[in-house]
């Protein structure tokens, strides 16, 4: 048996001894097991320090990420090194196949960390896993050469492009490839962005120009990798202007209307608009449409064109301050002034208003049952809702006027019969359903 071992060993590489083999193979093993122990290390202390740098440039905390990042600096390490030891040294086939399957399966193990990291689906990472695994590990059987030709042959010719297994497979796996590395680009990008001293319409438009950036240029990279020629889309580029022109033509148009909003910063994210019977604050501006959150909890969505070519009122524009008129009325028994010093110091006594410019109660009109005043104000977050601030102003205008017994009028009317038919008795046909007998007079509300 240990004859026969050693003859194989010799005709894997004719004329090295087999103990040669063997002593390589241990080697190998032992280097093996120094690349996996150095990035333990390596995972172990430099690992934290990635999570923290991930975290502070991505914009979140996770466990799982945490450990994803620990996972993928380990196997990292590993197969540079093993990689390292592997062109040190002209190894024979035993050192070689060790060598090989480690670099197979950590690489393997770190594509399939980094696709699910940036929350791709798992079947995803698991096929593009398997597939470097068996990429890598083909250079035990005489390298990728065969299966790529075995793959070759399947497949058919589209004019001068030949359309085989392998071409997909290759196609598939390299968008897979840029797609995960430009998303874990963008949220770097788009976190770093998002804490710069920019303003909120400003950090939008550089968030969406950066994403669009990185994914035109994966585009362009892939293209170039899968040995498209960019010039052979020029073809195309007739009929897809007409697509564009005719079956795009609102997607586009709401798309440059979204980045003309961003850089004319006209609508800012936490702007109070009105636009129509939409009222509330921008959410979020969109590629095609601005997000609306009302009061209510609602979200209307307002396409891009709508809010540059109809009207828009924009509370906060060039001011966040907005003055708020609450009308009251008091009734003609009351002492005016105090009742103008009331309804200031209600203002006074709520926290949104502002103190400058400081809260008047204006007396606007001698009505049919009171005297009616307008008290005006001003917040700065109207985003907060302001429906909810009349009423504390009114709620603390009336805990004042009690306090102070002064009376907020109702209408009354009163009802004065000058005659009546025989018998003496009317039905008033009214709301309150009262009877008037005689000559009696009667409030009806």
């Amino acid at each position: 048996m240990i004859d026969k071992a050693y003859k194989y060993l010799e005709s894997l590489a004719p004329g090295t001894p087999a103990n040669v083999q063997y002593i390589e193979g241990i080697i190998a093993i032992g280097l093996v097991a120094i690349a996996l122990t150095a990035g333990w290390y390596l995972s172990k202390y430099i690992g934290p320090k990635l999570r923290h740098l991930w975290e502070a440039r991505a914009g979140y905390e996770s466990e799982l990420a945490g450990r994803r990042i620990r996972d993928m600096t380990r196997r990292a390490a590993t197969f540079i090194l093993c990689g390292i030891f592997l062109a040190a040294y002209p190894w024979h086939n035993i050192a070689q196949v060790v060598f090989s399957l480690t670099i197979a399966i950590t690489v393997g193990l770190f594509a399939n960390d980094l696709i699910r990291g940036v929350r791709m689906p798992d079947w995803i990472g698991t096929i593009v896993g398997l597939a470097l695994f068996i990429t890598i590990g083909s250079g035990l059987v005489g390298g990728i050469a065969p299966i790529a030709e075995a793959m070759e042959r399947v497949g058919f010719d589209l004019g001068s492009r030949r359309i085989s297994l392998w071409w997909i497979v290759t196609v598939a796996m390299t968008a897979v490839i840029l797609l995960a590395v430009a998303r874990a680009l963008m949220k770097i990008v788009s976190h770093i962005i998002g804490n710069s001293q920019l303003d909120g319409a400003q950090r939008v438009l550089g968030q969406k120009l950066a994403t669009v950036a990185i994914l035109a240029g994966a585009f362009v990279l892939g293209l170039d990798i899968v040995g498209i020629d960019l010039t052979a889309l020029a073809v195309f580029s007739g009929a897809f202007g007409l697509a564009i022109g005719f079956g795009m033509q609102k997607t586009i148009g709401n798309l440059i209307a979204g980045i003309i909003l961003l850089m004319d910063r006209s609508i800012k994210p936490g702007d109070v608009i009105a636009v129509g019977d939409s009222f509330g604050w921008v959410n979020k501006i969109g590629v095609r449409a601005v997000s609306v959150l009302t009061r209510e909890g609602k979200e209307h969505l307002i396409p891009n064109e709508d809010l540059m070519t109809r009207e828009v009122e924009n509370w906060s524009y060039s001011n966040p301050n907005i003055r708020i008129g609450i009308p009251v009325g008091v009734s003609y028994n009351t002492d005016m002034d105090l009742a103008m010093d009331l309804m200031k110091q209600a203002c006074v006594d709520v926290p949104r208003v502002l103190n400058h410019p400081k809260p008047v109660a204006w007396m606007l009109e001698f009505g049919d049952n009171s005297v009616n005043f307008e008290i005006r104000c001003c917040i700065k977050d109207p985003q907060s809702g302001v429906g909810n601030f009349k009423s504390a102003i009114l709620k603390r205008v009336w805990d004042l006027f009690k306090e102070h017994e002064i009376e907020i009028p109702f209408p009354q009317r009163d009802i004065h019969i000058k005659s009546l038919p025989e018998g003496g008795t009317v039905k008033l046909e009214a709301s309150s359903k009262h009877v008037v007998h005689g000559t009696e007079s009667t409030n009806i509300d």
